[in-house]
């Protein structure tokens, strides 16, 4: 039985995009993908707020994730680490076979630009790793004032992660100044996994330059060279381009601004009913995700039972990632989610909830 998706990702994704993902194959060097490909990203720089470039990858993001790494860190690089993924990042830029250090804090805080600041006045580094809305603990980093650090050491690449960010509230990135933007497509865009999307600004294009072991898939200057004619280095997900397509059409015909209001009433629908019926909060409030909340464990209920009650009306709930799980569990309010989704879904759990007792 397939289940109605409440999770952090994948997201349920609507049959207008499943529609435009069985459009006739073209090939990726015809006329006709380059119109599509430059449709698109003309498309993604109004959601990005930026005049600069766009690149459209086949992979998850942490495919390119391991590219930025690989372009953009040429002497040390410094990871801000506040929950399972951003530990990962860590672990892929050292990987990689790059100088990194691990800046942790307490799963539950943010990243804060107190920490940013401290860090590269070290003067030790050259790059800089964030996730801006870490998915494993429900928190959002204050993007903006971090950005605002960044601006004093103008020879640090910043690159941040907007996987589970991007599209749900508004992440201009050339405002933010912001080198290196990735994000994937699964999560707050509702389409299916598999295509990645970053940015790369000239300051990142002329440290690609001059760093050794870019490789090739991800070599963010064959990425610069094909972009000038609409296209990619090596052959796209064709279909998944389709889709994009389609969504941002449906993303303008809602609009920016009603779709980033979206996300917040859903937000706080879900925040109300944690608050009522009892739980917590893993996150402080200025931090709390808009697109899921990670909330407290603190009436002990049994979530893996809830978990398999919910699997059995048809949703697919989250309870709690990696050393957190089941002191916590996710809801996740992004992508193409309406209120009548989240109101059936949290009126299934308080009867699941009611017959646990």
């Amino acid at each position: 039985m397939a289940k109605k998706l409440f999770i952090p990702g994948p997201v349920d994704v609507h049959p207008d995009i499943l529609q435009a993902m069985a459009s006739p194959m073209i090939g990726h060097r015809m006329p006709e993908y380059a119109a599509l490909h430059g449709r698109v990203t003309a498309g993604l720089k109004r959601v990005l707020a930026t005049d600069g470039r766009v690149f459209l990858a086949t992979s998850s993001a942490f495919g390119v994730m391991e590219g930025a790494v690989r372009n953009l860190v040429a002497k040390r690089c410094v990871n801000f680490c506040n929950g399972a993924f951003s530990d990962k990042w860590h672990d892929v830029t050292k990987r990689c076979g790059k100088e990194a250090d691990a800046v942790k804090v307490e799963w539950g805080k943010p990243i804060t630009p107190e920490i940013v600041d401290q860090a590269l006045a070290t003067g030790k580094y050259d790059a800089i790793t964030l996730i801006h809305n870490e998915t494993s603990t429900g928190v959002m980093s204050p993007l903006p004032e971090i950005a605002r650090v960044l601006r004093n050491y103008p020879d640090v690449v910043s690159i941040i992660d907007t996987v589970s960010s991007m599209s749900a509230l508004p992440v201009p990135v050339d405002e933010l100044g912001i080198d290196c933007c990735i994000f994937g497509v699964q999560k707050a865009f509702a389409l299916p996994p598999g295509l990645a999307v970053f940015t790369a600004s000239d300051k990142a294009l002329a440290r690609a330059r001059t760093v050794e072991g870019r490789g090739y898939y991800f070599d963010f200057l064959e990425f610069e060279a094909n972009d000038e004619k609409n296209n990619t280095p090596s052959t796209p997900c064709i279909s998944h381009i389709y889709a994009m397509d389609r969504q941002l059409e449906r993303f303008f015909a809602e609009g920016l601004e009603q779709r980033w209001a979206r996300h917040r009433q859903l937000a706080g629908m879900v925040r109300e009913w944690v608050t009522d019926r009892g739980f917590g909060f893993f996150a402080d409030e200025p931090y709390r995700s808009v697109t899921l909340t990670c909330a407290l464990n603190t009436r002990d209920t049994d979530l893996a039972r809830l978990k398999k009650m919910l699997g059995e009306r048809g949703y697919a709930f989250d309870d709690g990632y990696g050393k957190i799980k089941g002191k916590t569990f996710r809801i996740a309010h992004m992508g193409d989610m309406q209120r009548t989704d989240l109101e059936e879904f949290l009126a299934t759990a308080d009867e699941c909830l009611a017959e646990l007792g």
